[in-house]
């Protein structure tokens, strides 16, 4: 049971297609809503991290029977991909949840049900050209030269013409228009609003919510002979998710704590499944709407769209074997602006990582430590935050980073987060080289060398911390470095987060008077590694 004195924050990745083992594109979307769960933890927020796969649809049957597998077996098979990934990334989930689950079975069906009595669903004939890959009906407009799907190039769409159950989501024209008016950050960013919008205001049509001919699936509660249409039983995975262990998987139990959803984080492809009719849906079922849904671009390599037929495609757990998750998270989240398309290119991979954290970072503490042992015996500088002069540089910036930073993760822009936060680390650099501690120790001047170097080691302490959300591994091991035993994968509960970010935001937190370990390198630096 949640304390309802604690705030509470949940977030989902999309619940990813297990047609194939997980791309470079799900290990981007997973580590943004890792980094998110974490900052709202150490905030003290109590946070439900949700993630997962959509395993049923035509698409999974034809994959699994040209592997010789039945479907069940080939979904097994590549969820164990999915959750070897995420442990590789440090990922921090709270649920995943599997559409394959018994439980979601219940949800699927009371949430059915609801929309049956409100009238919403409907037999009728379909015809249309239909995407497998997408498990999508495409409008002629929308597809390519010889109907080829614009998402998936080399597949051409398949003319269907079946009875279907269908959903009227064209009911639904004027609330979505009116929710999205009433509250313009439900569809975020911007861009991906507008997209919503347009395509809005081009007239709803209702879209099918079952299939013929199609075992691998639930059937449809009123009509064995349909299996429930992919998106109408993926989307409610969210929901399955928020049952707790010992809970009687119903639509209502699920519902009780963790509903509304805070934030949906999606790859654009999906948006319009995410902003258009799962809220339609829930309106039919009278049930709240998720408070955001924000989509992002897409990753391409060397400027190239990634795929098999052109043999660049990216294995995250390659890359991350070769250079670390850290590494993978860092550069993923600090170079790629959240929301707009971004490129991976290696060599630029392995530069920022070299400038950034082995350079700038690591050298900063390994330098600085270096002197605390020449310099003060070893022992933390004898000095307090207060007793730095007011015009102290480090001090004017560290004052004030919390709470840039923390308004950059809100704002899910990590790019200035890294950016706000690395403008403290290379004015430490700076300030040391400006300041010439070792001048200072020659001249008997040993009150300001500690000033110099608690000024320093305190700015990487304050820039580990504000960095831990995305790097908490790198950020752990510079905090022991420093002689604490902080562990930022260590679970604490919202209080005593909230106590931590409160206190760790501020200025002056260096313990003094210990000894503090012989300096390390925190992040070794990387040479480009030939892909195997």
């Amino acid at each position: 049971m949640l304390d309802s004195s604690v705030p509470t924050f949940s977030v989902t990745t999309p619940l990813y297609y297990v047609n194939d083992v997980p791309h470079l594109g799900s290990a981007y979307t997973t580590v943004v809503a890792d980094t998110l769960a974490r900052f709202k933890r150490l905030q003290g927020y109590d946070v439900l991290m949700i993630t997962g796969t959509d395993e049923h649809g035509q698409k999974i049957q034809r994959t699994a029977k040209a592997q010789g597998l039945d479907p069940q077996t080939h979904c097994d098979h590549i969820v164990v991909k999915f959750k070897e990934l995420w442990r590789s990334l440090n990922i921090r989930y709270d649920r995943f949840s599997r559409t394959t689950d018994p439980h979601h079975l219940a949800i699927v069906k009371d949430f059915f049900q609801r929309v049956w009595d409100k009238g919403d669903i409907y037999l009728a004939q379909q015809q249309g050209w239909y995407c497998v890959a997408c498990e999508e009906f495409k409008e002629k407009r929308d597809l390519l030269e010889d109907n080829h799907c614009p998402l998936h190039p080399n597949r051409k769409a398949e003319w269907r013409d079946e009875e279907n159950y269908f959903f009227r989501l064209s009911r639904y024209q004027k609330p979505l228009e009116e929710l999205y008016a009433q509250r313009p950050e439900f569809i975020q960013p911007s861009s991906r609003r507008n997209e919503v919008l347009n395509f809005v205001a081009q007239g709803l049509q209702d879209f099918s919510i079952s299939r013929v001919n199609l075992d691998w699936g639930f059937p449809l509660p009123n009509d064995p002979n349909h299996t429930i249409y992919v998106w109408f039983d993926a989307l409610l995975g969210y929901v399955t998710a928020l049952l707790g262990e010992e809970e009687e998987p119903s639509l209502a139990n699920a519902l009780a704590q963790w509903w509304p959803i805070n934030l949906h984080l999606i790859g654009k492809d999906i948006l319009r499944f995410h902003a258009v009719y799962w809220p339609a849906m829930l309106m039919s079922a009278e049930l709240p709407i998720p408070a955001q849904v924000f989509g992002h671009g897409f990753l391409t390599k060397d400027g190239q769209k990634m795929g098999k037929s052109l043999g660049n495609t990216v294995d995250p757990l390659d890359l991350i074997n070769r250079y670390g998750e850290d590494a993978f998270r860092y550069y993923f989240l600090k170079e790629i602006e959240f929301g707009k398309d971004g490129d991976f290119n290696e060599q630029r991979f392995v530069n920022v990582l070299n400038a950034d954290l082995a350079n700038d970072l690591g050298n900063l503490l390994n330098r600085t430590l270096g002197m605390v042992k020449k310099y003060c015996q070893g022992q933390g500088p004898q000095v307090m935050a207060t007793d730095l002069a007011p015009d102290n540089p480090l001090k004017a910036l560290g004052s004030h980073l919390g709470e840039q930073v923390s308004s950059a993760y809100e704002r899910l822009s990590f790019t200035d987060a890294c950016e706000a936060i690395f403008t403290l680390v290379r004015a430490g650099n700076k300030y040391i080289d400006d300041m010439a501690p070792w001048k200072l120790f020659k001249q008997g001047s040993q009150k300001e060398v500690e000033d110099v170097l608690y000024s320093v080691l305190e700015s990487i302490r304050l820039s580990a911390y504000l960095l831990s959300p995305i790097v908490p591994r790198l950020s752990t091991k510079i905090y022991q470095q420093l002689g604490f035993t902080w562990d930022f994968d260590q679970w604490r509960s919202p209080l005593e987060q909230a106590e931590e970010f409160n206190r760790h935001q501020s200025w002056g937190q260096l313990c003094a008077n210990q000894n503090l370990p012989p300096a390390q390198p925190i992040f070794t630096k990387l040479e480009l590694s030939a892909e195997e």
